[in-house]
């Protein structure tokens, strides 16, 4: 049986621009996970989650095709990262066969709500890994991200596949997505392993090298929000606002590159200027689009984070979910949190994922 973890991840900074190519964002990978088995089988295979239900779907191959027994099933991040890993695999010469694939989850409550930690990035990137070991593909972390990637716009559409990046890389990246327009038409007429081998345009995955003082914080609000539906919409309301909107795509990416600078040359106090720059920036889209990324309980986060030191922002396209604070040192956080605590606010205890390397391949948790 072959077992593959992914994490989940955090926005950092550049939320909403990043979805353009070539605008940078700062993301953290967090020790929640999402983790993959595969198991050989005969004549059927199945996949079975109990983020959705207890019961497997039962599915099998027609002409070299995976068929599900149903046909509504809510699997299809896994669904689109098995189709593309197996295109691959067979471009790779190797045969296919059946087997039973099982995800669990860390990235929710107990009651199933989602903390807003990239859950389908991580389920999408662990199942291409499995299968890529199942096959035997020897994937790289640059091909694990790209294969996830194509089967993530496969089905989500929109977004800028940071999560994927995050969950494939571990720990803190910049991260910048590439122009989805090459990679679509790239796709008509290359295979996988060209594509695969090809510099996709505007592409950017930097590992990021933390101030050893740095503490990160998260609050969650208790309110899941829709990543796709935020994005869509603040994609909707942006033509109203063409000349607004191009204003907030220059002045996020001079916020983030001066925040990676700020990594670079471990200033904490210019990353937390930064981050509440970013947070000004993300309430002047809200002006500009109507869409409220910065929620009650979000604005709560934050305010009281400033009021005891810390930096603060909305994490992800916002709308709920969770919020980030970078402290300069431990003192404040604890003060914090009981404050956090006393509106509502959940800390969650996690911290920032690195993977260990084990010579090609990455190691699991």
């Amino acid at each position: 049986m072959i077992e593959v973890s992914a994490p989940g991840k955090l926005f950092i900074a550049g939320e909403y621009a990043v979805v353009e190519p070539g605008h940078p964002s700062i993301i953290v990978a967090v020790d929640q996970f999402v983790t993959v088995t595969v198991q050989k089988a005969e004549k059927n295979g199945s996949i079975q989650s109990a983020q959705y239900s207890s019961l497997p779907v039962r599915w099998t191959r027609r002409n070299e095709e995976l068929v599900l027994d149903i046909r509504e099933n809510p699997f299809h991040y896994v669904l689109a990262a098995i189709r593309l890993t197996e295109k691959y695999a067979q471009e790779q010469q190797k045969k296919l066969s059946f087997y039973h694939l099982k995800v669990t989850s860390e990235l929710d409550n107990s009651n199933g709500r989602k903390y807003g930690l990239g859950s389908s990035g991580a389920v999408t990137v662990a199942t291409v890994k499995a299968l890529g070991l199942f096959y035997d593909l020897s994937l790289s972390e640059e091909d694990i991200f790209k294969l996830s990637a194509l089967a993530h716009l496969a089905v989500q559409g929109n977004g800028s596949c940071g999560d994927i990046a995050a969950s494939c890389y571990g720990g803190w990246i910049a991260f910048s997505t590439f122009d989805h327009q090459w990679v679509n038409e790239a796709l008509q007429h290359k295979t996988l392993t060209e594509l695969l081998e090809t510099t996709w345009p505007k592409l950017r995955i930097q590992p990021l090298t933390v101030p050893k003082k740095l503490r990160l914080l998260i609050g969650w609000t208790g309110s899941p929000a829709s990543t796709s539906d935020l994005v869509d919409q603040v994609h909707q309301s942006k033509d109203m606002q063409e000349a607004a909107y191009k204003d907030f795509l220059v002045k996020s990416k001079d916020c983030v590159e001066t925040m990676i600078t700020g990594f670079e040359s471990e200033d904490i106090s210019l990353i937390q200027t930064q981050i509440r720059e970013n947070r000004a920036l993300l309430q002047k889209l809200t002006s500009i689009t109507g869409v409220t990324i910065e929620t009650p309980a979000l604005k709560k986060l934050c305010d009281l984070s400033d009021a005891y030191g810390g930096a603060a922002k909305s994490s992800g396209a916002g709308g709920g979910d969770c919020g980030i604070v970078v402290f300069k040192q431990k003192t404040g956080i604890l003060p914090l949190m009981s404050s956090w605590e006393k509106e509502g606010i959940t800390p969650l205890p996690l911290h920032v994922y690195f993977y260990r390397k084990k010579g090609k391949d990455e190691s699991k948790r």
